[in-house]
């Protein structure tokens, strides 16, 4: 995928928004000319209207471009989602039935290969970043990746029939958030990310 042309895109419409607006409908708190951004344990201000992403502590790291073209998607869609407390799969977001297979081998799977043999360190990753079980599956958790955008990880256990299997769900409010390809790379963002926590718990 050409990132640097998305990345345009997104910058362009960053910066034809008010970082008030932003601020508004995102959840994320104004600091100076900067959003706080929090995002899977790594703290960055987003610089207005650079577009910029500056660790907050230098533990904190650099985000990918593609991470980065999410989080600008997400604070520039002015939309302010109401979370609606129910799930949905990523086969009932818009066009999100096309998509599925991609979506299988890009984040359920690995979440099944990471998590699947132990789904208890789960759990501890998402009680690590704030996030709580849930009632889904054998071992589910709900996390928010964003302030506004709840995300389910399910598992359920190997037994003598069946291999380990899981699935990623999205609050119902979803579609009014961000585009379906967003939720591919969101999702698989969230597993690897729990990946690089779980190694250092």
């Amino acid at each position: 995928m050409n990132y640097s042309a998305a990345h345009e895109v997104a910058l362009d419409k960053f910066q034809s928004c008010s970082l008030e607006e932003m601020s508004r409908c995102s959840g994320y708190p104004i600091k100076d000319n900067s959003l706080l951004i929090d995002f899977l344990g790594q703290h960055f201000e987003l610089d207005y209207p650079r577009g910029t992403f500056k660790p907050i502590q230098v533990s904190d790291g650099e985000l990918p471009i593609a991470t980065q073209i999410l989080i600008l998607h997400y604070v520039s869609n002015l939309n302010e989602p109401f979370e609606v407390g129910s799930f949905i799969s990523y086969k009932e977001l818009p066009g999100g039935a096309i998509y599925i297979k991609p979506f299988t081998g890009r984040a359920i799977d690995p979440l099944v290969r990471i998590f699947g043999s132990d789904p208890e360190s789960l759990l501890a990753v998402a009680k690590h970043l704030g996030g709580q079980a849930n009632s889904l599956g054998d071992v589910g958790i709900t996390y928010k990746v964003f302030p506004r955008v709840p995300i389910a990880l399910i598992l359920w256990r190997a037994d003598e029939e069946f291999p380990a299997a899981g699935n990623i769900l999205f609050d119902a409010s979803a579609p009014t958030v961000l585009p379906t390809e967003d939720f591919a790379v969101l999702a698989s963002t969230v597993v690897f990310g729990f990946k690089r926590i779980k190694a250092r718990l």
